[in-house]
């Protein structure tokens, strides 16, 4: 990977300095105060993402969609050289935490990208929101992230965005999919607590029950629980159509694994969620992973196929999940903020006032994204939700995945082409 910290490449800039509005001294009239950059300082952008653990594949291809983003623009910004800030969230509300203190605490900072997890973001945005920092995530889908109702379980605050689909969306399209394209009648869903994986369960369910389908179990498992029989048993007993099943590897690989051998399920379906959506997960699940669907990001076009080049030239190999992207675009609005609101000041600083970058982003409307034409919202439940949600689809497993190295697997529905209205 390109450095995990700090790049600076000395490429001549296209852009000039001297196009900026100019300021005679450093003042700042911003609400949220401003963030300064001395006449010989760096640019610095930070980022929050799972970058160990078992899921660091995500942090993994998030990075090198910022990474990317950057260098297509020989990391320079208005004439400056722009550093990267990795801080580790983990994918839990503790490790977000801890990530957006630290980039909280420094006031060269001008805006993060993250975090990856739902869990994360959760407990990232409160410190974001009140230290007037802007933060634009990649994978989020929790639907509560972007709810501002906060009695009614909504945990929204200022300056928090995403390029990433609403699971609101996700789960009615998945509904839809399982009654619709599946003929499931009946369905199971599983999830352990996190804000994604139970957020997209009850998203689907709700749905699904709206179809007038029938929802006949609901549970949850702990992270960290390697034996799933009990719960494996216990939906056994409904002999549901199919079980949606949002779980982060490795809970999504030993499910996957021990339901071959409970009877009652051997006909029953598992729709997995993206945080499966991974090269890792079939390699990792063996046979059992065959026939399972599993939802993630479709990105498609020319501009997203050069992106899959430089990639390769980058890295030498295939991004190792789907989302890189959604941080490609991320990046690039964060970036376009900040050109947008800087201003250059006589003796050579410039600053960026931190609630004008907040509105620069708020502002963004049809910005044709890789992801999809972006345009961010203001209205709850979907405040700070920017991406249309229709670079989705749904993927079946297949041998080839499992045994060949193959990914993506095979599309089984698309979300933007295909439609059961």
């Amino acid at each position: 990977m390109i450095s995990l910290l700090i790049r600076r490449l000395c490429a001549a800039s296209l852009l000039l300095i001297i196009l900026l509005p100019v300021s005679a001294d450093a003042a700042c009239d911003d609400p949220l105060g401003c963030v300064e950059v001395g006449p010989d300082d760096p640019i610095v952008v930070g980022a929050m993402l799972v970058v160990s653990g078992a899921i660091n594949y995500l942090g993994e291809d998030t990075l090198g969609g910022v990474e990317l983003a950057l260098l297509a623009r020989d990391y320079r910004l208005l004439d400056r050289e722009i550093e990267l800030a990795l801080e580790d969230s983990l994918c839990t509300a503790e490790g977000g935490q801890v990530a957006a203190q630290r980039l909280a605490a420094d006031p060269t900072v001008a805006g993060a990208i993250g975090t990856n997890c739902s869990s994360a973001a959760q407990g990232a945005i409160p410190i974001i929101s009140e230290s007037g920092l802007v933060m634009i995530a990649p994978s989020n889908t929790s639907p509560s992230l972007t709810n501002d109702d906060i009695a009614g379980g909504g945990s929204h605050q200022p300056g928090y965005f995403r390029t990433s689909q609403n699971g609101l969306i996700e789960g009615k399209r998945l509904a839809e999919f399982a009654l619709h394209a599946l003929g499931a009648q009946s369905l199971a869903t599983v999830h352990d607590g996190d804000p994604y994986t139970s957020g997209l369960a009850r998203a689907v369910a709700d749905t699904f029950a709206e179809l007038d389908g029938e929802v006949v179990f609901e549970g949850a498992v702990n992270k960290g629980d390697t034996d799933m029989s009990s719960i494996l048993t216990e939906i056994a007993v409904h002999q549901p159509d199919a079980i949606y099943v949002p779980l982060f590897e490795p809970e999504s690989n030993f499910f996957a694994a021990q339901m071959q051998y409970i009877v009652g399920l051997e006909d029953t379906i598992i729709i997995g969620g993206a945080a499966s959506f991974s090269s890792s997960f079939p390699e990792n699940t063996g046979d059992a992973a065959i026939g399972i669907y599993v939802s993630g990001p479709l990105v498609s076009g020319d501009a997203y196929d050069e992106l899959l080049r430089q990639w390769q030239e980058e890295y030498g190999s295939d991004p190792p999940s789907g989302y890189h992207a959604h941080a490609y675009d991320a990046t690039n609005l964060l970036l376009d903020a900040l050109e947008s609101v800087a201003v250059a000041h006589a003796d050579g600083a410039i600053t960026f006032g931190r609630q004008a970058i907040r509105d620069a982003v708020a502002a963004t409307e049809d910005y044709p994204g890789l992801t999809g034409r972006l345009t961010c919202r203001e209205d709850s439940p979907f405040a700070g939700d920017c991406s249309p949600g229709t670079a989705l689809a749904v993927f079946e497993i297949t041998e080839a995945e499992v045994y060949d190295d193959n990914w993506p697997p095979p599309i089984a529905w698309n979300f933007a082409a295909d439609s059961f209205d």
